[in-house]
């Protein structure tokens, strides 16, 4: 049986089609571009992830095509953004989050590699710095949009747009909060999509599974001192858990 998050990701791209396909019918045009761009935004990046050899999990393509189907279909056809006060501001945290996340995950696999090192908060850091751009990158496209097309995107204008970066901010900040205590080991249950994630693209993370093998062979701290050849044993362990591989003598 698929797991749960592929049928609401087939379930959702299916509500999708079939819509467009009742708006053709009836010769809505408009609804059969929202429609369409909408199923093409649920996969567009599971090829792009593909195109630069990675994987996302089933999980995150449903979380976008959710994404979608609530700026799209419900906020734009079915104008939830005039019928709920609320709902531009929930859609705005939730992409700073998911971007907030995306980020520091993208940017931790970068880290991963030989040229490469940096503390938790770092990482953090510039994985808040990634949501904020993209926060702000959209509201360029929305003032663009309504000077030069004539939408109604800003909706109160500088209001709407101040409300809008101050969400962005929280959820960035959410975000990166939580790639930090993940880093740190004290996540929980937080930790799951930062773990999905690395889990399906392995081959990306490869220093992270040699760190947790490392500190899996490390002797017990009780036991270490009694040990023979213990501290010549653990030396290598500790020096790859501080973020890059110990050197060995010649």
């Amino acid at each position: 049986m698929p797991a749960p998050s592929t049928i609401v990701l087939n379930g959702i791209r299916l509500l999708l089609a079939l819509e467009g396909l009742v708006a053709a019918a009836r010769g809505v045009w408009p609804a059969v571009f929202v429609t369409a761009a909408a199923l093409a935004l649920t996969r567009l990046p599971g090829l792009i992830a593909s195109r630069v050899g990675l994987r996302f999990p089933p999980s995150f393509l449903a979380a976008v095509a959710l994404f979608v189907l609530a700026t799209l279909y419900l906020g734009e056809l079915h104008d939830f953004y005039n019928r709920f006060w609320w709902w531009d501001l929930v859609l705005h945290f939730g992409s700073a989050m998911g971007f907030g996340i995306l980020g520091f995950l993208l940017i931790f696999m970068l880290f991963q590699g030989d040229c490469y090192a940096a503390p938790p908060w770092a990482v953090g850091l510039l994985s808040f710095c990634v949501a904020m751009t993209v926060g702000v990158l959209w509201e360029i496209f929305e003032y663009a949009m309504d000077t030069f097309f004539g939408f109604n995107m800003q909706k109160s204008g500088l209001p709407d747009t101040m409300g809008d970066l101050i969400v962005n901010t929280v959820g960035a900040a959410l975000a990166a909060f939580a790639g930090v205590i993940y880093l740190l080991d004290r996540a929980g249950r937080l930790g799951a999509p930062f773990d999905l994630f690395i889990q399906t693209n392995r081959a990306r993370f490869r220093k992270v599974f040699v760190r947790k093998g490392a500190a899996r062979r490390m002797p017990d701290p009780g036991h270490a001192a009694d040990a023979p050849g213990a501290e010549d044993a653990g030396s290598p362990a500790r020096g790859e858990t501080g973020g890059g591989a110990a050197r060995r003598g010649p």
